[in-house]
């Protein structure tokens, strides 16, 4: 099970690195990771165990965020509801968005990542919809639409698979500063 003392931290090389990609089917290591992957976001979202552990909450985990120069993610984003089923469950490999909105999205209250231990404030712009083609565990090939949040959350992580953290995307001048062009989801 990963703690935070695994998670790679901001200045580690391979958080810039270009990841390669992910070989089907898959080996028992890249299983064991994505296992792994999704087990800390399971733990890390639940108030008891995350306690027990001391971990950081995520809702998702690329696979450089652990040391391995591989475009694999884990992505857990819960229902709006404690009880609710996840908007998303699951461990993609060799993700690509294949369409966009012009519309950009931004949350409200910024971003954060599990392997920048110091807040970076301000909006985050990215896409507020997306079409994203994926390869599951199975190597069978998904495509996926999303919008608003989980389609935050799927461009974090596979920016993580090209060597980009989430403030590289701030306007370093004016950090909070509005744009009419951008929905800001809450």
């Amino acid at each position: 099970m990963y703690l935070m003392k695994d998670i790679t931290r901001d200045g580690d090389p391979v958080l810039r690195q270009e990841a390669a990609d992910v070989q089907f089917p898959l080996s028992a290591e890249d299983r064991k990771l994505a296992d792994d992957m999704m087990e800390y976001l399971v733990i890390s979202q639940d108030e008891t165990e995350n306690e027990k552990y001391k971990l950081r909450p995520g809702v998702g985990l690329a696979a450089p965020q652990v040391g391995e120069s591989k475009r694999m993610a884990a992505i857990l984003v819960p229902g709006e509801f404690e009880d609710d089923e996840p908007l998303f469950k699951g461990v993609i490999s060799n993700p690509v968005i294949i369409s966009h909105s012009v519309q950009d999205g931004a949350l409200d209250m910024g971003e954060g990542c599990l392997s920048v231990d110091e807040d970076v404030a301000g909006f985050v712009p990215r896409h507020d919809r997306i079409t994203v083609r994926y390869q599951n565990l199975d190597g069978e090939t998904v495509k996926l639409r999303l919008k608003d949040y989980p389609a935050i959350v799927f461009q974090h992580e596979m920016d993580h698979l090209h060597g980009v953290l989430y403030y590289d995307h701030i306007n370093q001048a004016e950090p909070w500063a509005e744009s009419e062009d951008v929905k800001y989801i809450k």
